[in-house]
């Protein structure tokens, strides 16, 4: 279970909201559980917030000095990322925290789950701040401890359950870490699935990978070998998952009906057009896409992955990314002796991770500098013992 500090905010000098429902979501006081959110394409990317807050981000910062750490998501915004201290994944951001124990606050700029993990990892003296509380993530948001305790007493009906290994991806909230803590099982990322999946397998019989169906069947077909037949799709909205109990005895691995609404995005006619379009491209993508895109593309690795091997590349090569246009256009600006390109003709980011913008980190610091901090996330002690320990079996891997 996780808590958030909705302290009364302190005066601006931007423009204050009526405290409306409404009006306190669309600033981040407030969070909508019933949402699922991320999922809207706008068209393009916002416009930049006001120079004036660059240079009242860097006073607030100033003032703070060591007191404050600030994490940025590769997905951030660059007006955001410019603060960052280190910037990285969800979990190397979430390690780096615990690495700064003198650090008293760390402003997590990424989504909510992001700030569960730093808050699990980092000291009891230690504040973990996330600028806009409705910054969710729609791929956590589409596996709830309930619907998750409902699909093990499924399991434990029909005999399998203790053999049956939970492994959830680090993008979960922490109720659903606690729940693969209580079982036994184990936290993987984008880049160590393939080793967290291998000692499932050394534990047990069959997988319950939560929640993003894609990663766990991408892993398992193209790094384990085993076929689709291996793979069962479990929908938490349908009795017994919409699945027969030979189904659910005979899958090596149960998937969860949950996805990325970026990377789920790209399709099989995405990467045809972009060959089309950009002759001798390299088309490179995230294990969060769904398995035909996958299949389709040249490279497949996690985010980290994608940046390294852009950093790598030939002069002159030409690449179509399918991920996140944040990390896309940094990467496009950062090497322009590459040609680099969206996988997807239409301009798509991930909303949520959005939400994170200037006048919210500002809005954060100086509510710091004021003695007064906001939107802090705190997790159970309960939820976060359980949790930690899936954290600590991932860090455990061989």
């Amino acid at each position: 279970m996780t808590t958030t500090d909705r302290s009364p905010r302190p005066a601006p000098s931007f423009a204050e909201p009526a405290g409306t429902p409404l009006a306190l979501l669309l600033l981040g006081q407030a969070a909508d559980p019933r949402s699922e959110r991320g999922v809207e394409c706008p068209g393009d990317l916002p416009a930049p917030s006001d120079p004036d807050l660059v240079a009242r981000a860097l006073a607030a910062k100033q003032a703070l000095g060591d007191r404050v750490f600030i994490l940025g998501h590769h997905y951030q915004r660059d007006e955001v990322v410019q603060f960052a201290d280190v910037t990285g994944d969800s979990f190397k951001l979430a390690r780096d925290a615990a690495n700064r124990p003198n650090a008293e606050y760390i402003v997590f700029c990424g989504v909510h789950f992001m700030a569960e993990s730093a808050d699990i990892l980092t000291g009891d003296d230690q504040q973990v701040l996330l600028p806009d509380l409705a910054a969710g993530c729609s791929m956590a948001d589409m596996a709830t401890a309930e619907q998750v305790e409902q699909a093990w007493d499924v399991l434990a009906d029909l005999g399998i359950a203790d053999r049956v290994i939970p492994v959830s991806y680090m993008n979960s909230s922490a109720d659903i870490k606690a729940f693969t803590g209580k079982h036994g099982g184990t936290i993987c990322t984008s880049s160590n699935a393939e080793r967290a999946l291998t000692w499932a397998f050394e534990q047990g019989e069959q997988v319950l990978f939560l929640p993003d169906q894609h990663l766990g069947r991408n892993t398992a077909v193209r790094q384990l070998g085993l076929s689709l037949d291996d793979c069962v799709l479990y929908n938490p909205h349908r009795p017994m998952g919409g699945l027969t109990a030979d189904q659910l005895r005979d899958a090596k691995m149960i998937l969860w009906r949950g996805h990325c609404s970026v990377h789920g995005r790209f399709t099989e006619e995405c990467v045809d057009e972009v060959r089309e379009r950009v002759p001798g491209v390299n088309v490179l993508v995230h294990p969060e896409c769904r398995h035909e895109v996958v299949e389709k593309a040249d490279y497949v690795g996690s985010t980290e992955y994608i940046i390294k091997t852009i950093e790598a590349a030939e002069p002159g090569t030409k690449w179509a990314l399918g991920t996140e246009l944040n990390l896309v256009r940094r990467l496009a600006n950062a090497h322009p002796d590459k040609q680099i390109v969206f996988l997807d003709k239409s301009v798509c980011y991930c909303s949520t991770m959005n939400r994170i913008d200037l006048p919210h980190l500002v809005w954060t610091l100086e509510s710091l500098v004021a003695g007064k901090p906001v939107n802090r996330i705190t997790v159970a002690p309960d939820t976060a013992a359980l949790a930690q320990a899936a954290l600590e079996q991932m860090l455990a891997l061989p």
